[in-house]
């Protein structure tokens, strides 16, 4: 998203909503970095580009690009289709492709949409890719009242500190550091959107 296009979606979220961004300061200037958050609506993957100065891309269903209208719109946003029912690892291969041509990737963990300020457990995809990629991951958070927004809801997108690859790095094929990796990431999410990290808010086991 370029300066403009940026700028003016900015400037439609402060018109429609009470819309504020906390945690600036924690945004790399490097590029190829994991952008990892929660996902409340379908205006998230827009939401999220907001404050990165450098380039990012998010996926979306390929049944999105039908019109091509509205396709060749959400390619401009940063979008790029994925095929339902196709590999993970085709996915997971394609985002460490793009990490490493030094584009930043946006991926929700939970894969839906949560209810409320209430975090899922998120998915071992995001850590995986983040292992193959050796890339950094910086947690972000959207916080909102109720289930959905509506004109002038309090909206605020928190941006956590970055993880360092260095700090996650995990052997190839070590199902258990990858469930580890995946439980620090949603941590930081959960504690940008609840204030108490995942571990502290549910006993469950760990899948």
């Amino acid at each position: 998203m370029n300066a403009f296009v940026r700028y003016a979606v900015l400037g439609v979220y402060k018109l429609f909503y009470n819309f504020k961004i906390e945690g600036k300061e924690n945004i790399p200037e490097k590029e190829g970095v994991i952008i990892a958050c929660n996902h409340r609506s379908y205006a998230d993957p827009v939401l999220v580009t907001i404050p990165m100065k450098n380039h990012v891309t998010y996926m979306a269903k390929e049944e999105l690009f039908k019109n091509k209208l509205f396709g060749a719109f959400i390619r401009f946003l940063g979008a790029f289709p994925v095929k339902r029912g196709a590999g993970d690892m085709k996915v997971i291969d394609d985002c460490v492709d793009i990490l490493a041509s030094g584009r930043n990737v946006v991926i929700f963990p939970e894969g839906t949409r949560s209810k409320e300020n209430k975090v899922g457990r998120g998915k071992t995809g995001v850590a995986l890719i983040a292992a193959k990629s050796g890339a950094d991951v910086l947690p972000m958070g959207v916080v909102f009242e109720g289930e959905k927004l509506h004109f002038r809801s309090r909206l605020t997108l928190k941006i956590g500190k970055v993880i360092k690859a260095e700090d996650i790095h995990v052997e190839d094929g070590d199902t258990k550091a990858l469930k580890r990796v995946k439980g620090v990431i949603m941590d930081a999410i959960t504690e940008l959107v609840e204030g108490v990290p995942e571990a502290e808010v549910s006993s469950e086991a760990v899948e």
